[in-house]
């Protein structure tokens, strides 16, 4: 009864009622273009391709962000995976070059404003990279390009096509975010995402019953339920460093700045690097692949690789955990500066109580992050490597694809953006939230937020 009362709830509130209708539309017409197939193309050959094709390939993960739209050649088969990448590359120049630093903290609204518009260049000049590797691809595929094409002709208008789908499916994006509900790039990916899900319990399904292992499906849905939650819980953890407002002179009186209280603190995120890590890993360990094509014979060295290659192997699944442990530290010293924190309570007259303001602040962050980052960092590299165990295990390619990695953290981390932003929608109109106890964190709860939750 509580569901439909939140059901309920949610309809009655117009605002919100119609970014869910607009965002469900939008996200509706990106299914459909997922299933327009590129003119040229016959989609019998790259469904043949495809089931000769290992799901936990480079391709086959980026199938599934796509929503089956990479398999099947449509207009939309890039996605929005090069905005991604040229969000990622703008967002890396920020922490390089001074003139993208000032853009992304001094420069305000017009800062963002000219960030947008250089990601959205740089968008298109990956799509077309981007572009001209897939047709290559999907040339490459025997009978996959119909014959009485002109070579010419497939490449011009196809390499447009996938150029005006990729800034399509941006455009989408945007819209959602301006007037549907939550980040609206987050949520067509997992909306291709979530495409492929059931698909995969269908096939692990019929597997298991087929061998009379029903049982052991069963156990497979508790298993998966448990590593879901245990994402959430690293998700939205945090680590509370109490703070204290500094007392001012108000006529003969004194009185502490506002909000004091003994439930005042500074959170500090347990996993602050989100998904990137597995991103920047995974695409490090796509590098053996390209290297055995430059390979001149020697056996040793290409066996070598091939192990590197094979997500099976020991030394794949070590190598990958300690590369996401890696950039995990790296790319957390990167977001979480201590100085700014230490600055933020400074300017604020709010001290973290037996640390002396200032460097000693700074410092005393600086190693909170470094302790809270070593488990979190562990929890992304087991999540990074679960599918694969999850494989050797026996669980079909498909359905491990979901045990973990950047598929998890993404269907994980944009359901609890989502649910964060109606559940606020339901609080400012005075309805109880979406769970009994406590209030729901998304990924972007965090950063200098000083105060009891909201």
């Amino acid at each position: 009864m509580k569901l439909f009362t939140v059901l309920k709830n949610i309809w009655s509130i117009k605002e919100l009622r119609d970014r869910i209708v607009f965002t469900l539309a939008l996200l509706l017409v990106y299914r459909v273009g997922t299933f327009v197939v590129l003119p040229g193309v016959v989609p019998a050959a790259l469904d043949k391709a495809a089931q000769n094709r290992g799901a936990n390939d480079l391709l086959g993960l980026i199938n599934v962000f796509t929503g089956g739209a990479f398999d099947n050649a449509a207009i939309f088969a890039l996605g929005v995976m090069p905005y991604i990448t040229a969000s990622i590359i703008v967002q890396l120049l920020g922490f390089a070059l001074p003139y993208f630093q000032r853009l992304q903290s001094k420069e305000g609204e017009s800062g963002r404003k000219r960030l947008n518009q250089i990601t959205r260049v740089l968008t298109v000049a990956i799509t077309l990279v981007q572009g001209g590797g897939y047709l290559q691809l999907v040339r490459s595929i025997p009978g996959a390009v119909s014959p009485e094409v002109p070579e010419g002709l497939f490449w011009f208008s196809n390499i447009i096509i996938l150029s005006a789908g990729t800034i399509f499916c941006m455009w989408l994006g945007e819209r959602i975010t301006d007037k549907g509900i939550g980040n609206g790039t987050s949520l067509i990916i997992q909306a291709g995402i979530i495409a492929r899900l059931p698909q995969a319990f269908v096939f692990e399904f019929q597997k298991l019953f087929s061998d009379n292992k029903l049982l052991l499906f069963f156990l497979e849905l508790a298993l998966f339920f448990v590593v879901v939650m245990a994402t959430i819980l690293v998700i939205q953890g945090v680590r509370r460093i109490p703070i204290q407002f500094a007392k001012r002179m108000v006529g003969r009186t004194s009185s502490a700045m506002p909000a004091a209280s003994a439930r005042d603190y500074l959170p500090l995120k347990v996993n602050s690097a989100g998904v990137m890590p597995i991103i920047f890993a995974q695409a490090l360990m796509f590098l053996p692949a390209t290297a055995i094509q430059y390979m001149s014979g020697d056996s040793v060295n290409t066996g070598r690789i091939n192990m590197l290659n094979d997500i099976y192997s020991l030394g794949y699944n070590v190598l990958f955990f300690s590369l996401i442990v890696i950039f995990t530290y790296v790319y957390t010293a990167l977001m979480i500066n201590p100085t700014s924190y230490a600055d933020y309570l400074k300017r604020n007259n709010a001290f973290i109580p037996g640390v002396k303001p200032g460097e000693a602040t700074s410092d005393y962050i600086d190693n909170i992050m470094t302790r809270i980052t070593l488990p979190g960092a562990v929890f992304l590299g087991l999540i990074g490597i679960l599918p694969s165990i999850a494989a050797t295990f026996g669980i079909n390619q498909q359905f491990a694809l979901f045990f973990g990695g950047t598929t998890l953290l993404i269907m994980v981390g944009v359901a609890l953006d989502t649910l964060q932003v109606i559940e606020s929608y339901l609080l400012t109109q005075k309805y109880d939230g979406l769970i009994k106890s406590g209030r729901i964190q998304g990924r972007s709860t965090s950063g200098l937020q000083v105060g009891q939750p909201q």
